[in-house]
């Protein structure tokens, strides 16, 4: 059987871009001294600053956490995504396949990076997932905060780290019963791990890899 995810135009288009962010250096981050890079990843008050320093920085999921993300939606028949942190869109272009091969639905996404919302359009155009997405530029403790899907299946946390907590607060009122978090490089996050993985939270959550953590919203 084949998947949007495995066949024209979207296969050849990933493999594009992964092999893009491969091979893509930034600068800018070189110049930003390790602990110094740290401790803005960390500030709830300097992250836009940090971020648009990258803002031609390539900040893809892996392969293996694309293919997790394809799969989680498609399993649950996800049909309404909510993405934290777009950036050039390689995690979308996953997640809207799978709502396309779910039967269609919506993904709102967010970027507060202009040049780099342009540019996650152009690929979904190029993957024909274009007509799924809604990708809301500017701080997306504003975008986020209006006009969401009644219910949520799937809340996809990757942008900010020092804000996963704050993005979740954000939605939680709206994730259905069984609602799927997938939140990378969450060893930047310890205030949100403490928060999912608390008794009483409200949550399932567990380490999926070495920077990923899978968590289920309880009914």
């Amino acid at each position: 059987m084949t998947t949007t995810l495995t066949t024209s135009p979207l296969a050849p288009l990933l493999d594009r871009l992964f092999e893009q962010a491969d091979t893509a250096t930034s600068p800018a981050v070189a110049d930003i001294p390790r602990e110094e890079r740290e401790r803005l990843m960390h500030s709830k008050t300097e992250y836009l600053d940090f971020y648009g320093r990258l803002k031609d920085l390539w900040l893809p999921v892996s392969r293996e956490t694309g293919g997790l993300l394809y799969m989680l939606a498609r399993s649950t028949r996800a049909r309404h995504i909510v993405e934290f942190g777009t950036s050039f869109g390689i995690s979308t272009l996953h997640l809207a396949a799978a709502i396309r091969d779910n039967g269609g639905g919506r993904l709102i996404g967010s970027e507060f990076e202009a040049s780099k919302v342009e540019r996650a359009y152009q690929h979904l155009l190029e993957g024909g997932l274009a007509d799924l997405v809604e990708i809301r530029e500017g701080d997306a403790l504003k975008t986020l905060a209006v006009d969401l899907p009644e219910s949520i299946d799937l809340l996809l946390l990757d942008g900010a780290k020092a804000l996963y907590a704050d993005i979740l607060a954000l939605v939680e009122s709206r994730l259905r019963p069984g609602a799927l978090i997938v939140a990378d490089n969450t060893d930047y996050c310890p205030d949100y791990l403490a928060r999912v993985r608390s008794p009483g939270s409200g949550y399932l959550s567990v380490p999926f890899s070495d920077d990923v953590e899978l968590s289920m919203r309880l009914g």
